[in-house]
């Protein structure tokens, strides 16, 4: 089996085993990340000595920080189309995770955002630690959630997925659980005898033996007042009806808002809300292959990258400048068809309504 140093593959006990492995990157993805964990995966799927597999990151601070933004700015910056190949195996992993035939055990433990909760919220066992902070951050670079997150948040409850989508806010376990973006709870520093129970038992064994009840989720707890701004039409009357709320929450959730790339925000809105209509992973990941595309061409993408990883002088000239300016037209053309590029991706039709 391929493997590079960036991510370690192995089977022990009955486990496929992989491990991100660029600790320093809080194991941020890269292409051949992508490749080598979808190679494994797909020999194991058909191993009958493979039972389950497990999913963790190497280091102390998280299981994946996301996808590798610095390639992908200069990839926008310079033309190029390496990032729309990433994009292509990255998101067809991802509903390759989500139609996984063998227990898919995800150890968010620490950071996930991003490609990170790509690699494990698709999975069918998902584990989260006191530790875990799982968010999908784009907008504040001018990007647009994507690896099937707005899949998930919008299947969160209420306008919950709407909230943390426009706001980049992050979730704690208890959360994450709640929103559907988790399953179960192990303290940290039982993971190891949890992924050696695994080993030596089942699944449910092991989580019977390690999994505790969930921590309360103080997303859910203030659902009353997200769920009355965030079912606004458009952006701007959700901040409006923030900036009227009597909770501070709420305030400060406006200005969060009113930060990020006017035009991300415009298309996630149109995105979270059009995948809850859309009926599997792989119709929302080809739809959201279509807006990265355009996002890579855009100038917001550039520009977010630049001010918050670059120069980090977190002072991102976005274009256009404000909600105002930004037209319905600018908003189509994220969503328009690619022809021979699109991502074609189709769900199994047993899955389908």
């Amino acid at each position: 089996m391929t493997e590079t140093e960036d991510v370690l593959v192995r089977v022990s006990g009955g486990i496929g085993r992989i491990t991100l492995n660029r600790p320093k990157a809080i194991n941020a993805l890269n292409y051949d990340m992508v490749k080598v964990t979808a190679a494994a995966l797909g020999e194991w799927a058909g191993d009958d000595s493979v039972r389950a597999v497990v999913v963790d990151g190497a280091g102390e601070r998280g299981l994946c920080a996301g996808g590798d933004i610095v390639s992908i700015y200069h990839d926008a910056r310079d033309g190029g189309t390496g990032s729309q190949d990433f994009w292509r195996d990255e998101y067809i992993l991802n509903s390759a995770i989500g139609r996984y035939p063998k227990p898919y055990v995800a150890l968010m433990d620490g950071i996930v955002m991003g490609g990170g909760v790509g690699i494990a919220a698709h999975g069918n066992v998902r584990v989260v630690t006191e530790r875990s902070t799982i968010a999908m951050p784009e907008v504040g670079i001018g990007f647009v959630p994507d690896v099937g997150g707005t899949w998930l948040l919008s299947r969160a409850p209420g306008e919950l997925g709407t909230h943390l989508a426009l706001t980049t806010g992050r979730m704690t376990a208890g959360d994450a659980i709640a929103l559907g973006f988790a399953d179960h709870f192990v303290p940290s520093e039982a993971l190891d005898k949890f992924v050696a129970a695994l080993e030596s038992g089942t699944v449910d064994e092991a989580l019977a033996e390690f999994a505790q009840p969930a921590p309360e989720s103080p997303l859910l707890a203030q659902r009353s007042w997200i769920d009355a701004a965030y079912s606004a039409p458009t952006v701007e009357e959700i901040v409006a009806r923030l900036q009227t709320a009597e909770e501070p929450e709420a305030r400060a959730a406006a200005e969060q808002i009113l930060g990020k790339s006017p035009v991300a925000l415009k298309v996630t809105l149109r995105s979270v809300r059009h995948a809850r209509e859309l009926g599997s992973l792989e119709e929302v990941l080809n739809e959201e292959y279509r807006v990265s595309l355009a996002s890579l061409r855009s100038h917001d993408l550039v520009e977010g990258i630049r001010a918050q990883v670059v120069d980090k002088d977190r002072n991102p000239a976005w274009s256009p400048a404000t909600l105002a300016d930004v037209t319905d037209a600018d908003v189509d053309a994220y969503f328009q068809p690619l022809g021979e590029l699109e991502l074609g991706l189709v769900a199994p039709e047993k899955e389908t309504a």
